[in-house]
């Protein structure tokens, strides 16, 4: 994948993807008052950076110049 295409991937994951994993999170989250409290815990630290793991190679190098360009 060019620099160019994972750029503007990476632009589509914040601005669309993210808010919509957010508001799954949340969601899940609402039903976590049922829940022991480490297990409500340990959601919350899944649920917060789980989401990286994934994306990690689109993000990576994003800040940098482009590679391809001369």
């Amino acid at each position: 994948m060019t620099y160019k295409n994972r750029k503007r991937l990476a632009l589509f994951v914040l601005v669309i993807g993210l808010p919509i994993y957010i508001v799954i999170a949340v969601t899940i989250m609402s039903q976590a008052s049922r829940f022991p409290k480490i297990i409500e815990f340990l959601t919350y630290v899944v649920l917060g950076i789980g989401w990286v793991f994934p994306l990690k190679w689109i993000f990576v190098g994003i800040g940098q110049p482009d590679p391809d360009q001369k």
